[in-house]
């Protein structure tokens, strides 16, 4: 298949990742997780978060998320998040399931963000014992939208937190992308803004599965192992999510890639908006483009083989970038555009 833009999904493995995956697989290797690779790719997690945290692996984001969410609040607790978020919209009710329950609030925010009053708002809405209790704010960085959370809006966000004594996850599917684009170190994205766990998403930016699962806030990973196992996230041949992860993490490799992916999507954006009848929908800010484009278009694109999604709304449609994605098949899609607008 020629390159796509339904899904960064759609990418091949990075170079890196399967160099590693390579090395990793000569001989043998002491299975789950107490392998080298799994070490190595822990304590690199460490070094680029220059904090002492937990870090644990999970095939997929849905059970990273889930995962970690169940082992930040009880039954009866409830979860605060954007309507639009990942964990609401496209995750089959994953995270109520492995919470046993829990709820989720969802709040309102423009460009796909959640607001301190926002987050005050549904917290004070009730607070009597027929009503789940709110416990943790779930941020997607970067938005569902393609959009960021500004370290002085996140700081904001803890300080909502504390005063409503609220723990924070952040769903970090595309963390490089956002890191790569705000120009800050991944600590004060995180732990330095009172993120008590992270999931740390792989699988968007050149690996072929893989998501880490990092607790900031270490008395909350007690027993996620079980948790993990339980839930059949326990691989017997850890080396093999662990190892391509850490090739992708040495040196500034994930970085890289994911300063592509954005470059690319700023170059799409800046096309996008110069075709006349087309408008940006959000500010492009990472590796995702949002467009609203006539119906006519949208379909003779679709026909001419081209993937993207549109559950946005009618006439909203989102073009990824991946670690891969070359200028010549923007330019492609971009020439179909202009072709049958």
């Amino acid at each position: 298949m020629l390159e796509q833009f339904a899904s960064d999904n759609y990418s091949g493995m990075c170079p890196e990742a399967i160099a590693a995956l390579l090395e990793a697989n000569q001989g043998h290797a002491v299975a789950y997780g107490d392998d080298p690779w799994t070490q190595q790719a822990a304590d690199r997690l460490r070094e680029i978060f220059e904090t002492d945290c937990e870090v644990f692996f999970v095939f997929s984001g849905t059970a990273a998320n889930s995962l970690a969410l169940s082992s930040l609040c009880q039954s009866f607790h409830s979860v605060i998040c954007h309507e639009l978020s990942h964990i609401e919209t496209d995750e089959c009710g994953a995270p109520e399931f492995f919470s046993n329950g829990a709820k989720l609030l969802l709040g309102s925010g423009q460009l796909g963000k959640l607001t301190p009053d926002t987050i005050a708002d549904i917290v004070l809405k009730r607070g009597d014992i027929h009503y789940p209790k709110p416990k943790v704010i779930s941020l997607t960085q970067p938005t569902e939208v393609g959009t960021l959370y500004s370290l002085e809006e996140l700081a904001a966000i803890r300080a909502t937190a504390d005063h409503h004594s609220l723990r924070i996850h952040m769903d970090g599917a595309r963390f490089a992308n956002a890191i790569a684009a705000l120009n800050c170190s991944p600590a004060d994205m995180t732990w330095k803004q009172g993120v008590d766990v992270l999931c740390f998403g792989g699988t968007k930016n050149g690996l072929a599965a893989g998501e880490a699962v990092i607790f900031f806030n270490k008395a909350l990973a007690e027993d996620f192992d079980y948790r993990c196992k339980q839930a059949g996230h326990l691989a017997s041949k850890m080396r093999f999510i662990a190892a391509p992860l850490l090739g992708a993490l040495t040196g500034e490799a994930w970085l890289d890639h994911a300063r592509h992916a954005n470059a690319c999507a700023a170059y799409l954006a800046d096309q996008l908006a110069q075709i006349p009848g087309l408008k940006l929908l959000f500010p492009q800010s990472a590796n995702g483009v949002f467009v609203e484009m006539p119906e006519h278009v949208i379909q003779a694109l679709y026909d001419k083989g081209w993937k993207f999604y549109t559950f946005i709304g009618d006439g909203g449609a989102r073009f990824m970038c991946s670690w891969n994605t070359t200028r010549d098949r923007i330019d492609d899609l971009l020439a179909d555009i202009k072709a049958v607008n």
